[in-house]
């Protein structure tokens, strides 16, 4: 098992600091090729088109997001790798931020040529259940021409604060409560295996 403490540390000091973290390559190369893989491999009918809200509050706009998902669980031994880093982040964040983080979902997200996803906020209005933010990207060679970036906005949305291109193995960590973003138009296939961290609803 991976020794990620180090890793861990960088993280929490960022979300304590400045609320986001960028990591490039956390994971081995061939733990992010094999999730490629195995999300290029799941049947097309298993993607669907993401909506916006939950529960009642759930339902499909094309106008703000056109993305397709496939949600992951953690019995999955494909994603076992994975899932133990998330594991270790979530014991490591508790334990220096006191979250209290609960639990972990994940999906993974695909955006065809055109696709894109208006700026939103991850938590859900009025409820305190997503709080931390996690997107892997899976693209290799992308180039700045391709589009398809995560923009970050400014907590107090006075504009942008930064804009981050989906290099393949960049991890985007933030707190989901605090920032808006989006994700600007691709103009090629754009994949990533994206998670919310949740507290204890009960």
């Amino acid at each position: 098992m991976p020794d990620y403490s180090t890793t861990i540390e960088t993280v929490a000091d960022a979300l304590a600091t400045q609320g986001y973290c960028i990591l490039d390559h956390v994971l081995a190369n061939t733990v992010n090729e094999a999730l490629l893989g195995h999300c290029k491999s799941l049947d097309q009918a298993q993607f669907k088109p993401a909506g916006i809200g939950r529960a009642t509050h759930h339902q499909h706009n094309q106008q703000i997001r056109t993305d397709q998902i496939v949600w992951q669980d953690s019995d999955n031994p494909l994603l076992a790798a994975y899932f133990d880093w998330i594991e270790q982040l979530r014991l490591g964040l508790n334990r220096v931020l006191y979250l209290g983080l609960f639990d972990y979902e994940c999906h993974y997200a695909y955006y065809p040529a055109g696709a894109f996803y208006r700026k939103h906020i991850d938590a859900f209005k009025a409820q305190r259940n997503r709080m931390v933010s996690t997107i892997l990207y899976l693209n290799p060679a992308w180039s700045a021409e391709a589009g398809g970036k995560l923009i970050l906005y400014h907590p107090d949305d006075s504009g942008v604060l930064t804009r981050i291109e989906p290099l393949f193995g960049r991890m985007v960590i933030f707190l989901s409560e605090q920032f808006p973003h989006e994700v600007a138009t691709t103009r090629q296939e754009r994949y990533s295996l994206t998670g919310w961290y949740r507290v204890n609803r009960g």
